[in-house]
């Protein structure tokens, strides 16, 4: 199952939006996107990046307008993917992406004084890769959201087989 999340970052002009798109056995972040608006084309950018890499059975995301509007619902569906969406103000059905969001904003958004979004994609491209590849998780057996997604392996299944062997 792959999910997105949209959060805000701050910018020296204001406010942007970063979208990203993940897998959830894994956590391994397949794509992502900055835009200074919170819009449609952004989240579907960053969809049709991960879609690139594989395809998911099923695809969860929130009830935002960005991921129910047409281009993006059609998209998944020209796919056969089925469409999971989280119920109206329940943030913890996206805890993953919660998660993320908070790993990313205080090791790097909330340390740094993006002046653009150039800027803000430089800075967390580094971050995206850090986390995807260098950074081991105990619930993935202490290996890396990259190894897992990579090996096929099912992370917190793995997790939970080193725990009773």
């Amino acid at each position: 199952m792959w999910s997105t999340a949209i959060t805000s970052i701050r910018l020296a002009a204001g406010c942007g939006y970063l979208v990203a798109v993940m897998d959830w056995c894994s956590r391994y972040v397949l794509a992502w996107a900055v835009s200074i608006t919170m819009d449609v084309p952004c989240c579907v950018e960053a969809l049709e990046q991960a879609l690139g890499q594989g395809q998911p059975e099923i695809f969860n995301t929130d009830q935002g307008v960005q991921c129910t509007s047409r281009a993006f619902t059609e998209r998944l569906q020209k796919g056969g993917i089925q469409i999971s969406m989280d119920g109206r103000g329940r943030a913890l059905d996206n805890v993953c992406g919660e998660r993320l969001w908070r790993t990313v904003k205080s090791e790097e958004v909330y340390l740094r004084d993006y002046h653009s979004v150039r800027d803000a994609r430089q800075g967390l491209r580094g971050s995206f890769a850090f986390d995807n590849h260098e950074r081991l998780h105990q619930a993935l057996g202490y290996r890396t959201p990259a190894a897992v997604y990579q090996g096929g392996d099912s992370g917190p299944e793995l997790a939970r087989e080193k725990a009773f062997n």
